[in-house]
């Protein structure tokens, strides 16, 4: 552990007495919800809610991705998210000129990747959800992304993950640690995804976490590993590059934790080197100009730029000045351990199922 951890790690125990507080007005406001002082409500749209206990990536994008890979064909789905550090307040619908400054990275990248799916963005969930039944009227799902925490609305079904290397119920309040709602939620929830498991997780360890994680007899626990996929060019998506032992890597990326990224990078190519940004970075031409000279440095005649999907979106806008570069984009999805993705899937469609039946009084 170098110095600059050990200082975070030690500056973050002197901020102990603003968790507890934290904590304190987190169960406050759980027990407000509980006891119904503070009111929910539910709309006549049946909602599958993704969402975590605590700050930071647990793999959330994917997952929404997942579902809308196994449920599209089937039903009009919508996505409903923050938007987070667009540059636009307020309510907004995705359509064929929107732009990632509008929407933000996370949803354009749902928007590009599946054109057939609504798209909106609100801070504010509750007053979201009424304008977009209205704007896409014959819409029969909406996915909440990043929303298990906003009790304004009833979800149907909820989705919550845990990073392997974070569990919740191994963590305390932010700042000291990195929960933003008690670990008791998590018992609202209908599945737990432990996400960015080792690939060969063991069935030992993963009872021992199950164990941890105590759930209720009405939930499900899954694992999955994050599974990287063919990068493909930037511009042209036909256009893959297979990696390889002989290719020299400049990663570029502006996301929550690139440590599995850098771990496969080392596994798969000869080096690779970095210039990292802060999560949801807006790139600059300054910037393009840095990952130029960086790219220039580097010798090797089987050589590439690689970036995130959530970067793309932020880096596609530059074709004038990235036309003559390789840059490509590394795809991820979840991939489910213990052959565990059909009973996961089958629990997501039979919910929708369940409610069109009840719905339709059959």
């Amino acid at each position: 552990m170098n110095f600059n951890n050990i200082f975070l790690k030690s500056f973050r125990v002197l901020l102990l007495p603003f968790a507890i507080l934290y904590g304190w007005i987190v169960s406050l406001r759980n027990w407000l919800y509980n006891k119904q002082y503070l009111k929910s409500v539910k709309f006549n749209v049946p909602m599958i809610c993704v969402g975590n206990l605590s700050l930071g990536g647990t793999g959330k994008s994917p997952m929404v991705e997942h579902l809308l890979s196994i449920l599209s064909d089937q039903y009009k789905l919508a996505t409903l998210s923050r938007g987070y550090k667009r540059k636009t307040k307020g309510y907004a619908l995705a359509n064929n000129n929107t732009t990632a400054l509008e929407i933000g990275d996370e949803p354009m990248q749902f928007h590009i990747k599946h054109p057939n799916v609504s798209v909106a963005v609100c801070e504010r969930r509750i007053e979201a959800i009424p304008q977009l039944i209205q704007d896409v009227p014959d819409i029969q799902a909406i996915i909440l992304d990043d929303a298990f925490q906003h009790r304004e609305i009833v979800a149907g079904f909820n989705i919550v993950l845990t990073d392997y290397n974070n569990l919740y119920c191994d963590d305390i309040f932010f700042p000291t640690g990195d929960l933003r709602d008690e670990r008791k939620s998590a018992k609202r929830a209908d599945i737990i995804v432990v996400t960015k498991c080792p690939a060969n997780l063991s069935e030992i360890e993963r009872d021992e976490i199950i164990d941890k994680l105590y759930p209720e007899q009405h939930q499900s626990v899954f694992f999955t590993c994050i599974a990287y996929e063919t990068p493909y060019h930037i511009y042209n998506p036909s256009e893959q590059w297979v990696l390889t032992m002989r290719d020299e890597v400049l990663l570029v990326c502006g996301i929550a934790n690139p440590l599995p990224l850098k771990e496969y990078l080392h596994e798969n190519t000869h080096t690779y080197y970095q210039i990292s940004y802060s999560d949801h970075h807006i790139f600059s031409i300054e910037d393009l100009n840095e990952i130029k000279e960086k790219f220039d440095q580097i010798t090797s005649k089987s050589k590439l730029i690689l970036t995130t999907e959530k970067d793309a979106v932020r880096l596609v806008k530059y074709t004038e000045e990235l036309h003559d570069i390789p840059l490509y984009v590394l795809p991820i999805k979840p991939h489910f351990l213990f052959d565990a993705e059909q009973v996961f899937n089958k629990l997501v469609i039979n919910y929708l199922a369940q409610f069109y039946t009840n719905k339709n009084g059959n």
